[in-house]
């Protein structure tokens, strides 16, 4: 695979690798997405748009600069203000995340300057990159301060620094991810009349997606990090629709699969602190639009949970010989399950 460097949402030759039930691999446009879906298939994408989560400012104690990069929280409320961190020390987004240095060192009580906010050190989460924070003053304050101060967290493999509205899905509504939930930049508003078209519904939750990547191999074998989300009541009586009727469930990415897995479809709040991998009962998701995975990142372990290792070597293979474009502004795997789905598989939908 190959990086896709330019932040283009929507590019017109995105591709689509699908990967059916019985483990047959298609190439396709992903223009044709709505073509492998059923009348009464859900879809359902998380609508949380993407925080300036990336904080430029000096450490107090020793005037050395430092970067910030927000990295979760306990809760979806707003007058939440403590956050987990991963601390940088001097550079950008343009030096790859495994060559920036650290940051001094962090000890509790260590007052961080960022803009014009100030956060304190409240504890180091286990590794001396991952720190627990506050921020000083009222929510309002603290929201407008990231907002004017913060940038999008963002990779080596870009060629230009990002703009807020180039990590925000069509969809995006509540302001509580870390990085872009990116799966659902294959989304449009003329795919979903699409869908509407075409019988197959569509629903939203809300989870607040965490970093990719944090450069350090100890610490990025901790991802993803525990993260809130929030089922909607009209979501969860979508999902028991398509459950009562023997319908397919598509979860645009893995963070939605994670918010399924952890809440079984049931609306409420709650915190995903669970790993999902080969050895995880499907239980709601039957398929999963994502963004190509390399074997070595966090969000590929999902993958696991939908099909046979040796599948997922095979569309390895499928992926880096036709070159498709990985991170987050690539091409789409669209993926379903092996786990004994309520239907036989992507059947491409008659059009004529």
């Amino acid at each position: 695979m190959i990086a896709a460097a330019h932040p283009i949402q929507r590019p017109l030759d995105a591709r689509l690798l699908v990967i059916e039930q019985n483990g047959a691999i298609a190439h396709a446009a992903r223009s044709s997405l709505a073509d492998f879906l059923q009348p009464g298939d859900l879809v359902i994408a998380n609508d949380a748009a993407t925080l300036p989560a990336s904080l430029h400012g000096v450490h107090l104690p020793s005037g050395a600069p430092i970067e910030v990069r927000l990295a979760g929280r306990s809760s979806l409320a707003p007058e939440d203000l403590r956050f987990s961190a991963v601390v940088f020390g001097a550079g950008d987004w343009r030096t790859r995340t495994e060559d920036r240095p650290p940051s001094p060192p962090l000890a509790i009580g260590d007052r961080l300057a960022l803009g014009p906010l100030v956060a304190t050190v409240d504890g180091v989460l286990g590794h001396e990159r991952l720190v627990a924070l506050t921020f000083d003053g009222p929510a309002d304050t603290v929201w407008a301060g990231i907002a004017q101060h913060g940038r999008p967290i963002q990779y080596a493999y870009l060629d230009r620094t990002l703009a807020l509205w180039d990590v925000w899905t069509p969809i995006a509504a509540l302001p509580v991810a870390f990085e872009t939930p990116s799966a659902g930049f294959a989304l449009d508003w003329r795919f979903l009349g699409t869908l509407r078209g075409r019988g197959v519904e569509f629903a939203t939750l809300t989870l607040a997606a965490g970093i990719s990547s944090t450069g350090d191999p100890a610490l990025d074998a901790r991802l993803p990090l525990d993260e809130p989300y929030r089922v909607p009541v009209n979501t969860a009586a979508a999902i028991r629709r398509a459950k009562t009727r023997g319908s397919r469930i598509v979860a645009v990415g893995t963070t939605v699969v994670r918010a399924l897995v952890h809440s079984e479809g049931r609306a409420g709040e709650g915190v995903a602190d669970q790993r999902i991998g080969a050895g995880t009962r499907l239980r709601v998701v039957d398929a999963m639009l994502s963004g190509t995975h390399a074997p070595d990142e966090s969000h590929y372990q999902v993958l696991r949970a939908f099909q046979r290792d040796d599948v997922l070597a095979q569309a390895e293979v499928a992926l880096e010989t036709s070159n498709y474009r990985t991170h987050e502004f690539g091409d789409s795997v669209l993926m379903f399950s092996q786990q004994g789905s309520r239907s036989a598989g992507p059947v491409p939908f008659a059009t004529g």
